[in-house]
């Protein structure tokens, strides 16, 4: 049986390996001459129609009092606009623009191609064994829906 301090080990390993990932891939970012969440904005955005402001805050991870600053200055750079929503005029669409497309098309594999250096040399049965372990993880901190 474990004790009830067995789990901070688990955390620190968590915060540590996320805190590295984090500064690797939004260093390599801001070479791209974007910021994270303008990074994050654009690669949601990419080959999408677009999406409304609620829809594009639950797909990215930009807290709602932020994503429209990010989007203002978007939309400042041309390459993203908004568009009244057809069928509900009290939204708009966020899409990119033709630049937008074009900086997309640019940043998001250039940025998928510097990630998959970080993980350079594994072999496929470490990335099943991340991956379930980082599952099995996800599943033990969700909260279980009420029945």
């Amino acid at each position: 049986m474990s004790k009830p301090d067995d789990f901070l080990p688990t955390v620190r390993a968590l915060v540590h390996c996320y805190q590295t990932f984090v500064v690797h891939s939004e260093s390599h970012i801001r070479t791209l001459g974007l910021t994270p969440a303008q990074f994050d904005i654009v690669a949601t955005l990419g080959n999408t129609p677009g999406m409304t402001a609620t829809e594009l805050g639950e797909k990215t991870l930009i807290t709602k009092g932020t994503l429209t600053g990010v989007v203002d200055r978007l939309v400042d750079r041309g390459w993203v606009e908004r568009v009244a929503h057809e069928s509900d005029r009290r939204c708009q669409i966020v899409r990119l623009t033709k630049a937008g497309d074009k900086l997309f098309n640019k940043v998001f594999p250039a940025h998928m191609a510097f990630m998959q250096t970080q993980f350079a040399g594994a072999t496929l049965a470490e990335h099943a064994n991340w991956q379930a372990a980082l599952n099995a993880l996800q599943a033990q901190l969700t909260p279980e829906s009420p029945t």
